[in-house]
C-alpha cells in the first residue's frame, strides 16, 4: 500500500502550535424554534469544551445535524466556529448535503469564516461508485479555496464505506485530503489509514484508547460534547505514558456513550443535557431528526445525572 508522502506537511495546523489531534467533540447545534441557529448557545458550547482542553471540533456531523440543515443554517454555524474557536483550537465544518453544488457552497462558506479545515460525507442518496464519489470531493475541495478535507467515513447512513483501497484513490484525486474520521465498524483499518499516513481520528467515544493503540490520532464524537474533562483526562494519560489512569478512564467511557445513544436520538439527548449543564435552552433536533418524548426525557435526565453529566466536576 502506497504512503501518501506528503501527508504530515499537509496535517500541520498553520501558525498556531495546534494539531490534528486529540479530543475532538461531534457537537450538537443549538437551533431556536424557529429554526435560527440559537448562535450564543453554539458559542456556550465552544467556550465550555474548549475551557476543558479540547483539541478542536467536528462542527455540523451527524449529532450537529448538518446533513439537515438549509444553507443559511450552515452558513451561520461555520461563521459562529471560526469566530469563536479560531486560535483557540481547530474547527472542522462538515459541510456534507445531498448535492454538489450545496456542498460546494458550504465548504466556501467554511473557508471565508474562517475555519481551519472541512469534512464531508460522500453522495449518499444518489449513488454512482467511487468516481462519483471523486467527483463530488473534487467540486468540494475546490470551493474550500485549500483548506484541509477531512473525508467522513458513516457507511451505517451513507451506504458508502471507505476502504484503505478508495482512500488511496481520493487522495490521488483530492491533494487537500489529509485524514478521516472512521466512524466505520472495520476497526482494524485504523492501523491501515495510519499506515497510509493519514490523521485517522476514531469516531466511537466508547473506544477512544484502544483506537489510540492502534494508530488513531485521536476521536471525534458527541460524547466528547458532553463529558469533555473526562476524554482530554484519557489522552493527556495516554501522552505521558500513564495506562493505568488512561484504561481507569476507558473504563469510565461506557457509561457516558450509553446516555448519548439513548433511544437514538443524540442529537436530542446531548442538546437537553447541556440546555441544563450549561443553563441556557439548546433547543429541538431540526425536523425530521429524532426527538425524545416527554415521556423518554426524564429517564435520560436520570441516567445523566447518575453519569455525572448534569454538572462540572
Amino acid at each position: 500500500m502506497a504512503t501518501i508522502a506528503t501527508a504530515a506537511e499537509r496535517a500541520k495546523a498553520s501558525g498556531k502550535g495546534l494539531e490534528w489531534s486529540g479530543v475532538f467533540p461531534a457537537n450538537p447545534t443549538p437551533v431556536h424554534a424557529d429554526g435560527r441557529i440559537n448562535e450564543e448557545a453554539l458559542r456556550a458550547i465552544f467556550e465550555d469544551n474548549l475551557s476543558h482542553g479540547v483539541g478542536g471540533f467536528w462542527v455540523a456531523g451527524s449529532t450537529g445535524e448538518g446533513p439537515v440543515m438549509s444553507e443559511q443554517q450552515r452558513e451561520t454555524t461555520a461563521r459562529v466556529a471560526g469566530e469563536t474557536i479560531k486560535g483557540k483550537g481547530l474547527s472542522i465544518m462538515h459541510v456534507g448535503a445531498v448535492s454538489t453544488e450545496s456542498a460546494a457552497k458550504g465548504a466556501k462558506a467554511a473557508a471565508d469564516y474562517g475555519n481551519d479545515a472541512i469534512c464531508c460525507v460522500p453522495p449518499f442518496f444518489f449513488r454512482g461508485g467511487d468516481q462519483m464519489t471523486i467527483d463530488h470531493y473534487k467540486r468540494v475541495a475546490d470551493a474550500a479555496d485549500g483548506l484541509p478535507f477531512f473525508v467522513y467515513n458513516l457507511p451505517q447512513l451513507t451506504q458508502v464505506e471507505f476502504t484503505p483501497e478508495l482512500m488511496e484513490k481520493v487522495v490521488e484525486a483530492v491533494p487537500t485530503v489529509i485524514g478521516l474520521k472512521h466512524s466505520a465498524p472495520t476497526f482494524g483499518n485504523i492501523r491501515a489509514f495510519a499506515d497510509m499516513g493519514l490523521k485517522c481520528f476514531s469516531g466511537n467515544g466508547a473506544i477512544p484508547l484502544p483506537a489510540l493503540t492502534m494508530g488513531a490520532v485521536g476521536t471525534v464524537d458527541a460524547p466528547l460534547s458532553l463529558a469533555p474533562w473526562h476524554y482530554t483526562e484519557l489522552h493527556d494519560a495516554w501522552e505521558r505514558g500513564d495506562l493505568e489512569n488512561a484504561q481507569r478512564l476507558q473504563d469510565g467511557a461506557k457509561e457516558i456513550v450509553d446516555v448519548v445513544r439513548m433511544f437514538g436520538a443524540p442529537a436530542a439527548v446531548t442538546k437537553m443535557i447541556l440546555s441544563e449543564r450549561l443553563g441556557m435552552d439548546m433547543g429541538r433536533p431540526i425536523p425530521p431528526v429524532a426527538d425524545l418524548t416527554d415521556e423518554q426525557r426524564p429517564i435520560v435526565m436520570a441516567a445523566a445525572k447518575k453519569a455525572g453529566l448534569l454538572t462540572t466536576p
